[in-house]
């Protein structure tokens, strides 16, 4: 048994000030207020900070230098860790639209990873496809030449390829076609999203009473809200079964905006996502993409226009603390949608994405100003040392 003491436990409905923590097995054993039962244990004091559980991205593209939309294991897998090591314990594998078959082969790759039994790849929680069946006045940072109209067949290769592994697909619904994709992803165990969409309110209502259940970075790369014009935007966030993604960086949205979901849809049906690129991480510079080239330069990054936005560089870590230091959301509401909320459009909600007794260790231990001090991956260190993490939480 492991048991963290002395420190702010962030659960789904309450800060446990003082609180503990005990797991083992890769299980947590016992949540509780105060000081932890006199034991053998190994306890560790952290002196103060935060306990959150580990955070869950369902929209990832790549981060240290590395991008998944790729054929080699060593380069996912990089990409893996470095999102892991900021707090990131469950994660989708995002691929970029590409011709058909490069994804696929992608696809193939990630699930191999996640068949493999390699420990970090048990980080791997699916694969995302972000097109190609996108509307291309909204491609964003999408390659023109491989945007895809609406395809059964193609879709079916993609699912195929993953072997089970795909767990969404964001497609745009107003498209020809569109409709009957969101029956077969659906049918397939997957998650349709709306994104990348010129969808009018009604259209996007009805992808969502068709099945769609997230849509991709609200607000990014749609048809934009008006008071005579609301499109996808006022349909995600007033429909009560759909999640809504929101890139947290400061950079794709206001904290005006952030606000403004939060309070329309809760906590609950927010998902904070960190859309992020290979070239998070790193230093300035230029970048792949799947197809594309990419410029890192100030934190914000674009294609070479210098005005697109193409991804990001956010980590889940800097999401969290960007929420409670600008937007002013509650620490508990942003463990939600940083961990809970995401968790459960996974149907990981029974596993991971809230500190209760009987889930995976998944933790995420914080400075008390919400930098990552240790990351614990089901009940094992992934990041830190126990002797870092004792005794200090500022």
């Amino acid at each position: 048994m492991t048991i963290l003491a002395n420190t702010r436990v962030v659960t789904s409905r309450e800060i446990l000030e003082p609180g503990w923590i005990r797991f083992a097995g890769g299980r947590i054993d016992a949540v509780g207020f105060g000081d932890p039962p006199r034991s053998s244990d190994s306890t560790h004091d952290l002196g103060g900070g935060y306990v959150l559980p580990g955070f869950v991205d369902l929209h990832m593209h790549g981060g240290g230098g590395a991008q998944v939309t790729t054929a080699e294991p060593e380069e996912i897998l990089r990409a893996i860790d470095f999102h892991r090591r900021h707090g990131t314990t469950r994660t989708l594998a995002s691929l970029v639209t590409s011709p058909v078959d490069q994804m696929a082969t992608a696809a193939r790759a990630v699930a191999e990873i996640m068949r493999s039994g390699d420990e970090l790849g048990e980080s791997i929680a699916g694969i995302h496809l972000e097109g190609p069946f996108l509307n291309p006045r909204y491609r964003g940072a999408h390659h023109t030449d491989f945007v895809h109209p609406p395809d059964v067949k193609a879709l079916r290769h993609l699912l195929d390829a993953g072997a089970g592994a795909v767990r969404v697909v964001t497609l745009a619904p107003e498209l020809e076609g569109a409709m009957d994709l969101i029956r077969e992803v659906t049918t397939a165990g997957a998650t349709a999203s709306v994104g990348h969409t010129d969808a009018t309110y009604e259209q996007a209502r009805q992808a969502f009473d068709e099945g769609a259940r997230t849509a991709t970075h609200l607000f990014n790369a749609m048809r934009p809200f008006q008071h005579r014009d609301p499109g996808p935007v006022a349909a995600a966030l007033t429909h009560d079964a759909v999640v809504c993604e929101l890139i947290n960086d400061g950079i794709h949205l206001h904290s005006g905006s952030v606000a403004l979901a939060l309070k329309a849809a809760g906590a609950d049906r927010i998902a904070f996502v960190t859309d992020a690129t290979s070239a998070a991480g790193m230093r300035d510079g230029r970048f792949g993409l799947g197809p594309l080239t990419i410029l890192a330069r100030d934190g914000k990054v674009t294609l070479l226009d210098g005005i697109t936005n193409a991804g990001s560089t956010l980590t889940m870590d800097r999401a969290v603390r960007h929420a409670v230091n600008c937007v002013g959301v509650p620490i508990v509401d942003a463990a939600k949608a940083a961990a809970s909320t995401p968790a459960r459009v996974l149907g990981l909600q029974d596993r991971t994405g809230s500190i209760v007794a009987g889930k995976d260790a998944d933790l995420v231990v914080l400075s008390d100003a919400l930098r990552v001090r240790a990351v614990i991956a089901r009940g094992r260190l992934a990041h830190g040392t126990y002797d870092q993490i004792t005794g200090g939480g500022h």
